[in-house]
């Protein structure tokens, strides 16, 4: 049981860091898009900044939250798993 707890934890963290890994990269790259094609909407027509700079920041933090929702559910996946209790005992020696 204990070797099975173990794994199981292990696969946890495993898949934890690869989620926001790959949470972290799409978020950068569409952050990314997204600040390109505000500076060149601005760019060429610099009169729009102001309304363009506000939905550009509305987004960045729409695209920013799937991330830290990726970071919660990577939480829960090392932390709030069945067998939490057994790992202790394991670790409290």
């Amino acid at each position: 049981m204990e070797a099975q707890a173990l794994q199981f934890f292990i696969a946890c963290v495993t898949a934890a860091g690869f989620g926001i890994a790959i949470a972290a990269f799409g978020c950068g790259i569409a952050q990314g898009l997204g600040l390109r094609s505000a500076v060149e909407g601005i760019a060429r027509n610099p009169e729009s900044s102001g309304k363009v700079t506000v939905t550009m920041l509305i987004g960045l933090a729409m695209i920013e939250s799937l991330c830290i929702y990726a970071l919660v559910v990577s939480l829960i996946l090392i932390y709030a798993h069945p067998q939490a209790a057994a790992i202790a005992g394991l670790f409290a020696h």
